[in-house]
């Protein structure tokens, strides 16, 4: 069994099959897609490549740049797996270098605003509540 570990350790793997074994994508296909779409960079030994096909081989040290849900993530591939386990084993397959997220804005409070058990709104009330709606 550990010449199945150490084979494991040196071997490659398709890149959609990584993404989605290591859950940034929900199927298999998303990450195809994705992948096929050129939205992610492999940095393998200083060289930066785009990938362009789902099937690009990926291996342990190299580094993924791509960005998911407005994020910019930076993975570094530590491991590759051999089935799509639960989020704990997935998260053991990859070494997250992302940069922090962006600090959330405060949502601002409309202006008009009703105080609670106030009652149903006037004709004034609806007017006004009418006129912000249409400004956005």
């Amino acid at each position: 069994m550990t010449g199945a570990g150490a084979e494991t350790a040196n071997a490659s793997q398709r890149l959609d099959k990584w993404l989605w074994q290591a859950r940034f994508f929900k199927t298999r296909t998303l990450a195809a897609k994705y992948v096929s779409d050129g939205n992610v960079r492999v940095t393998r030994g200083g060289d930066t490549n785009r990938a362009d096909k789902a099937s690009t081989a990926v291996r342990p040290g190299d580094v993924l740049v791509f960005t998911r849900n407005e994020r910019l993530r930076v993975i570094e591939i530590l491991a590759c797996a051999e089935r799509r386990g639960p989020a704990s084993e997935a998260q053991a397959l990859y070494e997250d270098r992302s940069p922090p997220p962006p600090p959330k804005t405060e949502r601002t409070v409309a202006p008009f605003s009703r105080e609670k058990g106030a009652g149903r709104p006037t004709k004034k009330d609806r007017r006004a509540l009418a006129a912000l709606k249409s400004d956005n």
